[in-house]
Protein backbone atom coordinates (compact mmCIF):
# COMPACT_ATOMS: atom_id res chain seq x y z
CA UNK A 1 0.00 0.00 0.00
CA UNK A 2 0.99 3.36 -0.69
CA UNK A 3 2.46 5.62 1.87
CA UNK A 4 -0.09 7.97 2.88
CA UNK A 5 0.89 11.58 3.22
CA UNK A 6 -1.76 14.08 4.45
CA UNK A 7 0.73 17.57 5.26
CA UNK A 8 3.82 18.66 3.39
CA UNK A 9 5.64 22.01 2.98
CA UNK A 10 6.08 23.11 -0.62
CA UNK A 11 7.67 26.18 -1.68
CA UNK A 12 5.76 28.38 -5.08
CA UNK A 13 6.99 31.12 -7.00
CA UNK A 14 5.44 33.19 -10.14
CA UNK A 15 6.94 33.93 -12.94
CA UNK A 16 8.51 37.24 -13.36
CA UNK A 17 7.43 39.77 -15.57
CA UNK A 18 9.52 40.15 -19.18
CA UNK A 19 11.21 43.62 -19.38
CA UNK A 20 9.90 46.54 -21.98
CA UNK A 21 11.93 47.32 -24.71
CA UNK A 22 14.27 49.90 -25.62
CA UNK A 23 13.65 50.28 -29.47
CA UNK A 24 13.33 52.90 -32.79
CA UNK A 25 12.22 52.08 -36.11
CA UNK A 26 14.34 51.59 -38.40
CA UNK A 27 13.36 51.50 -42.16
CA UNK A 28 14.61 52.45 -45.39
CA UNK A 29 14.34 56.46 -46.40
CA UNK A 30 13.12 56.70 -42.46
CA UNK A 31 15.72 58.75 -41.31
CA UNK A 32 14.44 59.37 -37.55
CA UNK A 33 11.67 56.70 -36.90
CA UNK A 34 9.70 56.67 -33.58
CA UNK A 35 10.34 54.49 -30.36
CA UNK A 36 8.73 51.08 -31.04
CA UNK A 37 9.65 49.03 -28.14
CA UNK A 38 7.32 46.18 -27.30
CA UNK A 39 6.08 45.82 -23.55
CA UNK A 40 7.39 42.32 -22.14
CA UNK A 41 4.98 39.25 -21.31
CA UNK A 42 3.09 38.89 -18.13
CA UNK A 43 4.80 36.02 -15.90
CA UNK A 44 2.91 32.81 -15.21
CA UNK A 45 0.44 31.99 -12.34
CA UNK A 46 0.89 29.32 -9.15
CA UNK A 47 -2.36 27.84 -9.94
CA UNK A 48 -4.32 24.67 -7.77
CA UNK A 49 -6.44 22.22 -9.05
CA UNK A 50 -8.04 19.43 -7.33
CA UNK A 51 -8.55 16.26 -8.30
CA UNK A 52 -10.35 13.17 -6.82
CA UNK A 53 -7.64 10.52 -8.87
CA UNK A 54 -5.03 11.52 -5.98
CA UNK A 55 -5.90 10.56 -2.33
CA UNK A 56 -2.62 11.59 -0.67
CA UNK A 57 0.01 14.12 -0.89
CA UNK A 58 3.11 11.66 -1.20
CA UNK A 59 3.74 12.70 -4.40
CA UNK A 60 4.68 16.30 -2.79
CA UNK A 61 7.55 14.43 -1.10
CA UNK A 62 9.86 13.92 -4.06
CA UNK A 63 9.07 17.22 -5.66
CA UNK A 64 9.08 20.31 -3.23
CA UNK A 65 9.47 22.83 -5.74
CA UNK A 66 7.14 24.54 -8.50
CA UNK A 67 7.45 27.68 -10.26
CA UNK A 68 6.01 29.11 -13.38
CA UNK A 69 7.88 30.75 -15.89
CA UNK A 70 8.67 33.75 -16.41
CA UNK A 71 7.34 36.20 -19.32
CA UNK A 72 9.84 36.98 -22.09
CA UNK A 73 11.26 40.31 -23.01
CA UNK A 74 9.63 42.52 -25.52
CA UNK A 75 10.88 43.60 -28.60
CA UNK A 76 11.14 46.22 -31.51
CA UNK A 77 8.34 46.60 -33.76
CA UNK A 78 5.75 46.56 -30.54
CA UNK A 79 6.23 43.64 -29.82
CA UNK A 80 4.96 42.06 -26.83
CA UNK A 81 6.76 39.53 -25.14
CA UNK A 82 5.45 36.08 -24.66
CA UNK A 83 3.55 35.03 -21.43
CA UNK A 84 5.32 32.73 -18.88
CA UNK A 85 3.57 28.87 -18.31
CA UNK A 86 1.28 28.55 -15.77
CA UNK A 87 2.18 26.36 -12.82
CA UNK A 88 -0.75 23.79 -12.08
CA UNK A 89 -0.70 22.21 -9.23
CA UNK A 90 -2.79 18.94 -8.95
CA UNK A 91 -3.00 18.22 -5.30
CA UNK A 92 -6.33 15.57 -3.86
CA UNK A 93 -9.85 17.00 -3.07
CA UNK A 94 -9.92 18.54 0.60
CA UNK A 95 -6.51 19.58 0.54
CA UNK A 96 -6.52 23.06 2.41
CA UNK A 97 -3.03 25.53 1.46
CA UNK A 98 -1.66 27.79 4.16
CA UNK A 99 1.13 30.01 4.16
CA UNK A 100 4.04 28.78 6.31
CA UNK A 101 4.80 31.30 7.63
CA UNK A 102 1.44 32.60 9.40
CA UNK A 103 -0.55 29.94 9.32
CA UNK A 104 -3.08 31.57 7.24
CA UNK A 105 -5.52 29.83 4.83
CA UNK A 106 -4.98 30.84 1.31
CA UNK A 107 -7.31 28.42 -0.78
CA UNK A 108 -9.49 25.61 0.30
CA UNK A 109 -9.26 23.16 -2.42
CA UNK A 110 -13.00 21.14 -2.29
CA UNK A 111 -14.34 20.34 -5.55
CA UNK A 112 -12.91 18.42 -7.54
CA UNK A 113 -11.34 20.16 -11.38
CA UNK A 114 -11.95 23.55 -10.00
CA UNK A 115 -8.76 25.15 -10.55
CA UNK A 116 -7.81 28.51 -8.01
CA UNK A 117 -4.86 30.90 -8.94
CA UNK A 118 -2.42 31.00 -5.52
CA UNK A 119 0.21 33.67 -7.11
CA UNK A 120 -0.61 36.10 -10.12
CA UNK A 121 2.58 36.72 -12.43
CA UNK A 122 4.65 39.67 -12.71
CA UNK A 123 3.34 42.05 -15.38
CA UNK A 124 5.62 42.80 -17.94
CA UNK A 125 7.47 46.36 -18.10
CA UNK A 126 6.14 49.06 -20.29
CA UNK A 127 8.43 49.35 -24.08
CA UNK A 128 9.81 52.85 -24.60
CA UNK A 129 7.24 53.04 -26.67
CA UNK A 130 4.69 53.92 -23.97
CA UNK A 131 6.58 57.21 -22.57
CA UNK A 132 6.59 58.85 -25.81
CA UNK A 133 4.78 62.14 -25.77
CA UNK A 134 4.73 65.34 -27.59
CA UNK A 135 7.72 66.85 -25.82
CA UNK A 136 9.59 63.91 -25.26
CA UNK A 137 9.76 61.79 -28.32
CA UNK A 138 12.52 59.54 -28.26
CA UNK A 139 12.50 57.93 -24.41
CA UNK A 140 15.75 56.06 -24.18
CA UNK A 141 14.20 54.23 -21.42
CA UNK A 142 11.46 51.20 -20.50
CA UNK A 143 10.23 49.37 -17.32
CA UNK A 144 11.62 46.30 -16.24
CA UNK A 145 9.13 43.41 -15.61
CA UNK A 146 7.77 42.77 -12.24
CA UNK A 147 9.57 40.51 -10.22
CA UNK A 148 8.20 37.63 -7.83
CA UNK A 149 9.07 36.21 -4.29
CA UNK A 150 9.22 32.72 -3.48
CA UNK A 151 6.76 31.65 -1.06
CA UNK A 152 6.68 28.48 1.09
CA UNK A 153 3.00 27.09 1.85
CA UNK A 154 1.76 23.90 3.51
CA UNK A 155 -0.56 21.58 2.41
CA UNK A 156 -2.95 19.99 4.86
CA UNK A 157 -5.41 17.19 3.54
CA UNK A 158 -8.23 16.88 5.36
CA UNK A 159 -10.83 14.07 4.38
CA UNK A 160 -14.52 15.18 3.12
CA UNK A 161 -16.92 13.14 4.32
CA UNK A 162 -20.81 13.59 5.65
CA UNK A 163 -20.30 11.43 8.19
CA UNK A 164 -17.13 10.21 9.73
CA UNK A 165 -16.46 6.83 12.52
CA UNK A 166 -14.71 7.76 15.20
CA UNK A 167 -13.82 5.70 18.37
CA UNK A 168 -10.91 3.83 20.01
CA UNK A 169 -8.85 1.38 17.86
CA UNK A 170 -10.17 -1.85 17.25
CA UNK A 171 -13.90 -1.05 18.11
CA UNK A 172 -15.19 -2.28 14.66
CA UNK A 173 -15.02 0.87 12.60
CA UNK A 174 -13.60 -0.53 9.35
CA UNK A 175 -15.31 -3.35 9.57
CA UNK A 176 -18.43 -1.26 10.01
CA UNK A 177 -17.82 0.44 6.86
CA UNK A 178 -17.11 -2.93 5.15
CA UNK A 179 -21.21 -3.66 5.87
CA UNK A 180 -22.61 -0.50 4.98
CA UNK A 181 -20.70 0.90 1.71
CA UNK A 182 -18.65 -1.11 -1.21
CA UNK A 183 -15.01 0.11 0.75
CA UNK A 184 -12.93 -2.88 1.53
CA UNK A 185 -10.58 -1.26 4.33
CA UNK A 186 -7.44 -3.54 5.97
CA UNK A 187 -9.53 -5.25 9.03
CA UNK A 188 -7.49 -7.11 11.75
CA UNK A 189 -7.39 -7.76 15.35
CA UNK A 190 -5.19 -5.31 16.29
CA UNK A 191 -4.55 -1.47 17.12
CA UNK A 192 -3.99 0.77 14.17
CA UNK A 193 -5.09 -1.19 11.94
CA UNK A 194 -6.59 1.94 9.60
CA UNK A 195 -3.76 4.30 9.63
CA UNK A 196 -5.16 6.20 6.80
CA UNK A 197 -8.95 7.36 5.55
CA UNK A 198 -10.84 4.93 3.95
CA UNK A 199 -14.01 6.42 2.53
CA UNK A 200 -17.29 4.74 0.75
CA UNK A 201 -20.31 6.00 -0.11
CA UNK A 202 -23.92 4.59 1.26
CA UNK A 203 -26.66 4.39 -0.52
CA UNK A 204 -30.41 4.70 1.63
CA UNK A 205 -33.57 5.30 0.37
CA UNK A 206 -31.82 6.98 -2.75
CA UNK A 207 -30.06 9.15 -0.91
CA UNK A 208 -26.21 8.38 -0.87
CA UNK A 209 -23.34 9.98 1.66
CA UNK A 210 -19.70 9.82 2.15
CA UNK A 211 -18.82 8.09 5.06
CA UNK A 212 -15.19 8.01 6.66
CA UNK A 213 -13.13 5.48 7.98
CA UNK A 214 -11.03 7.45 10.56
CA UNK A 215 -7.89 5.97 12.31
CA UNK A 216 -8.57 5.54 15.65
CA UNK A 217 -8.20 7.71 18.55
CA UNK A 218 -6.16 7.48 21.64
CA UNK A 219 -6.08 9.67 24.87
CA UNK A 220 -3.87 12.53 24.43
CA UNK A 221 -4.34 12.87 20.64
CA UNK A 222 -5.32 16.42 21.00
CA UNK A 223 -1.76 17.14 21.98
CA UNK A 224 -0.27 14.71 18.87
CA UNK A 225 -0.92 11.51 21.12
CA UNK A 226 -0.31 8.09 18.87
CA UNK A 227 -1.83 9.16 15.60
CA UNK A 228 -2.84 12.63 17.23
CA UNK A 229 -3.45 15.50 14.56
CA UNK A 230 -3.45 12.90 11.78
CA UNK A 231 -6.67 11.27 13.44
CA UNK A 232 -8.66 14.43 14.51
CA UNK A 233 -7.25 16.63 11.09
CA UNK A 234 -9.62 14.86 8.79
CA UNK A 235 -12.61 14.90 11.38
CA UNK A 236 -12.61 18.86 10.93
CA UNK A 237 -13.93 17.97 7.35
CA UNK A 238 -17.07 15.96 8.32
CA UNK A 239 -20.54 16.77 8.92
CA UNK A 240 -21.75 14.44 11.15
CA UNK A 241 -20.02 12.35 13.69
CA UNK A 242 -20.85 8.41 14.57
CA UNK A 243 -19.49 7.35 17.39
CA UNK A 244 -18.44 3.76 17.92
CA UNK A 245 -17.94 2.18 21.04
CA UNK A 246 -16.70 -1.58 22.19
CA UNK A 247 -20.05 -2.27 24.21
CA UNK A 248 -19.36 -5.40 25.14
CA UNK A 249 -16.12 -3.76 26.15
CA UNK A 250 -14.34 -6.85 24.93
CA UNK A 251 -10.35 -5.55 24.87
CA UNK A 252 -10.69 -5.23 28.98
CA UNK A 253 -12.02 -1.27 28.86
CA UNK A 254 -14.83 0.21 30.01
CA UNK A 255 -16.99 1.77 27.05
CA UNK A 256 -18.15 4.43 29.12
CA UNK A 257 -14.81 5.60 30.12
CA UNK A 258 -13.76 5.07 26.28
CA UNK A 259 -16.99 7.31 25.40
CA UNK A 260 -15.67 10.06 27.71
CA UNK A 261 -12.02 10.10 26.44
CA UNK A 262 -12.85 10.60 23.03
CA UNK A 263 -14.92 13.44 24.08
CA UNK A 264 -12.50 14.92 25.80
CA UNK A 265 -10.42 15.03 22.75
CA UNK A 266 -12.70 15.79 20.49
CA UNK A 267 -13.64 19.21 22.86
CA UNK A 268 -9.64 19.77 23.01
CA UNK A 269 -9.27 20.06 18.91
CA UNK A 270 -11.23 22.66 18.12
CA UNK A 271 -14.59 22.07 19.85
CA UNK A 272 -15.37 19.01 17.51
CA UNK A 273 -17.65 17.46 20.83
CA UNK A 274 -20.22 19.98 19.71
CA UNK A 275 -20.75 18.49 15.86
CA UNK A 276 -23.92 16.37 15.44
CA UNK A 277 -22.99 13.15 16.43
CA UNK A 278 -25.35 9.65 16.63
CA UNK A 279 -23.67 6.90 19.09
CA UNK A 280 -22.79 3.04 17.42
CA UNK A 281 -22.77 0.46 20.37
CA UNK A 282 -21.14 -2.31 18.46
CA UNK A 283 -20.07 -5.79 19.43
CA UNK A 284 -23.72 -6.25 20.83
CA UNK A 285 -23.56 -10.15 20.09
CA UNK A 286 -21.08 -10.14 22.60
CA UNK A 287 -20.89 -11.02 26.62
CA UNK A 288 -21.90 -8.17 28.73
CA UNK A 289 -23.17 -5.75 26.54
CA UNK A 290 -26.63 -5.71 27.35
CA UNK A 291 -25.35 -4.48 31.22
CA UNK A 292 -22.93 -1.76 29.78
CA UNK A 293 -25.45 -0.90 27.34
CA UNK A 294 -27.97 -0.06 29.90
CA UNK A 295 -25.22 1.83 31.80
CA UNK A 296 -24.50 3.78 28.42
CA UNK A 297 -27.95 4.77 28.06
CA UNK A 298 -28.65 5.75 31.91
CA UNK A 299 -25.58 8.05 31.61
CA UNK A 300 -26.80 9.61 28.08
CA UNK A 301 -30.24 10.08 28.20
CA UNK A 302 -31.05 12.55 26.03
CA UNK A 303 -28.16 10.59 23.10
CA UNK A 304 -29.26 8.80 19.72
CA UNK A 305 -27.80 5.49 20.43
CA UNK A 306 -28.37 2.32 18.15
CA UNK A 307 -27.45 -1.18 18.91
CA UNK A 308 -25.17 -2.69 15.99
CA UNK A 309 -23.09 -5.84 15.01
CA UNK A 310 -21.04 -5.67 12.58
CA UNK A 311 -19.54 -9.18 12.79
CA UNK A 312 -23.56 -10.28 11.82
CA UNK A 313 -24.41 -7.20 10.10
CA UNK A 314 -27.14 -6.44 12.69
CA UNK A 315 -29.21 -3.44 13.38
CA UNK A 316 -27.40 -1.38 10.52
CA UNK A 317 -30.64 -0.35 8.37
CA UNK A 318 -32.48 2.03 10.90
CA UNK A 319 -28.85 3.00 12.31
CA UNK A 320 -28.30 4.36 8.03
CA UNK A 321 -31.47 5.38 7.58
CA UNK A 322 -31.18 7.86 10.64
CA UNK A 323 -28.18 9.42 9.40
CA UNK A 324 -29.59 9.92 5.64
CA UNK A 325 -32.32 11.85 7.71
CA UNK A 326 -29.85 13.91 9.56
CA UNK A 327 -27.68 14.81 6.62
CA UNK A 328 -30.77 16.13 4.43
CA UNK A 329 -31.88 18.80 7.11
CA UNK A 330 -28.10 19.37 7.82
CA UNK A 331 -26.59 22.51 5.38
CA UNK A 332 -23.32 22.15 3.63
CA UNK A 333 -19.74 21.57 5.25
CA UNK A 334 -18.37 25.07 5.31
CA UNK A 335 -15.45 26.19 3.65
CA UNK A 336 -12.54 27.34 5.83
CA UNK A 337 -12.23 31.22 5.54
CA UNK A 338 -9.78 31.84 3.05
CA UNK A 339 -7.23 35.33 3.06
CA UNK A 340 -5.63 37.03 0.53
CA UNK A 341 -1.74 36.20 0.12
CA UNK A 342 0.03 38.89 0.98
CA UNK A 343 3.51 37.64 -1.03
CA UNK A 344 3.44 40.65 -3.13
CA UNK A 345 2.63 43.64 -0.13
CA UNK A 346 6.41 45.39 0.03
CA UNK A 347 6.31 46.58 3.75
CA UNK A 348 9.86 48.78 2.81
CA UNK A 349 10.11 50.21 -0.45
CA UNK A 350 13.77 51.43 0.54
CA UNK A 351 15.88 51.81 3.43
CA UNK A 352 18.65 54.17 4.41
CA UNK A 353 21.84 53.41 6.10
CA UNK A 354 24.83 55.68 6.55
CA UNK A 355 28.31 54.31 6.19
CA UNK A 356 31.63 56.93 6.26
CA UNK A 357 29.53 59.76 5.66
CA UNK A 358 28.11 58.55 2.79
CA UNK A 359 24.28 57.48 2.40
CA UNK A 360 23.71 53.80 0.92
CA UNK A 361 20.00 53.59 -0.49
CA UNK A 362 18.68 49.98 -0.82
CA UNK A 363 14.90 48.17 -1.50
CA UNK A 364 13.68 46.56 -4.40
CA UNK A 365 11.85 49.52 -5.75
CA UNK A 366 14.93 50.87 -5.39
CA UNK A 367 17.00 48.36 -7.59
CA UNK A 368 13.80 48.14 -10.37
CA UNK A 369 14.03 51.48 -10.79
CA UNK A 370 17.81 51.67 -11.46
CA UNK A 371 17.56 48.89 -14.15
CA UNK A 372 14.79 51.22 -15.73
CA UNK A 373 17.10 54.15 -16.36
CA UNK A 374 18.88 55.01 -19.09
CA UNK A 375 22.01 57.65 -16.98
CA UNK A 376 23.30 58.60 -20.43
CA UNK A 377 20.11 59.92 -21.96
CA UNK A 378 18.87 63.39 -19.95
CA UNK A 379 15.13 62.36 -20.14
CA UNK A 380 15.50 59.21 -18.59
CA UNK A 381 17.55 60.82 -16.14
CA UNK A 382 14.76 62.99 -15.20
CA UNK A 383 12.84 60.62 -14.61
CA UNK A 384 14.59 58.95 -12.64
CA UNK A 385 14.91 62.07 -10.02
CA UNK A 386 11.17 62.28 -10.38
CA UNK A 387 10.41 59.02 -8.91
CA UNK A 388 12.99 59.55 -6.34
CA UNK A 389 10.82 62.91 -4.93
CA UNK A 390 7.49 60.98 -5.64
CA UNK A 391 8.68 58.12 -3.37
CA UNK A 392 9.54 60.95 -0.58
CA UNK A 393 13.49 59.13 -1.16
CA UNK A 394 14.91 62.74 -1.26
CA UNK A 395 12.90 64.08 2.09
CA UNK A 396 14.14 60.67 3.77
CA UNK A 397 17.80 61.64 2.61
CA UNK A 398 17.28 65.26 4.06
CA UNK A 399 15.64 63.61 7.39
CA UNK A 400 18.62 61.42 8.38
CA UNK A 401 21.12 64.34 7.77
CA UNK A 402 21.90 64.08 4.25
CA UNK A 403 23.25 68.25 2.84
CA UNK A 404 24.03 69.40 -0.45
CA UNK A 405 26.48 67.35 -2.09
CA UNK A 406 26.74 64.24 0.12
CA UNK A 407 27.46 61.43 -1.77
CA UNK A 408 24.60 58.82 -2.31
CA UNK A 409 25.37 54.98 -3.31
CA UNK A 410 22.95 53.20 -4.66
CA UNK A 411 24.21 49.76 -5.35
CA UNK A 412 27.94 50.44 -7.58
CA UNK A 413 26.48 54.04 -8.54
CA UNK A 414 27.50 56.95 -6.30
CA UNK A 415 25.38 60.71 -7.10
CA UNK A 416 25.98 64.16 -5.07
CA UNK A 417 22.72 64.61 -3.24
CA UNK A 418 20.87 67.69 -4.71
CA UNK A 419 18.22 69.58 -3.00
Amino acid sequence: MALFVDIIDIRVKAGDGGNGCVSFHREKFVQQGGPDGGDGGKGGDVVFMATERMHTLMDFRFKKNFVAGNGADGSAGRCRGKTGDDVVIEVPVGTVVREKASGRVLLDMREDGVRRVLLRGGNGGFGNSRFATPTRQAPQFAKPGEKRNQMEVTLELKSIADVGLVGFPNVGKSTILSVVTAARPKIANYHFTTLQPNLGIVRQDEYSFVMADIPGLVEGASEGVGLGHAFLRHVERTRLLLHVIDIAGFEMRDPLEDYDAIMAELQAYGDLANRPMIIAANKCDLPDSEENLARLREKLPDAEIFVVSAATRKGFEPLMRRLAEILREMPPAEAFYEEEPMEEIEEEPFTIRVENGSYILTGPSIDRLLNSVNFEDETSLNYFHRMLRKWGVIDALRERGAKEGDSVVIEDMEFDFVE
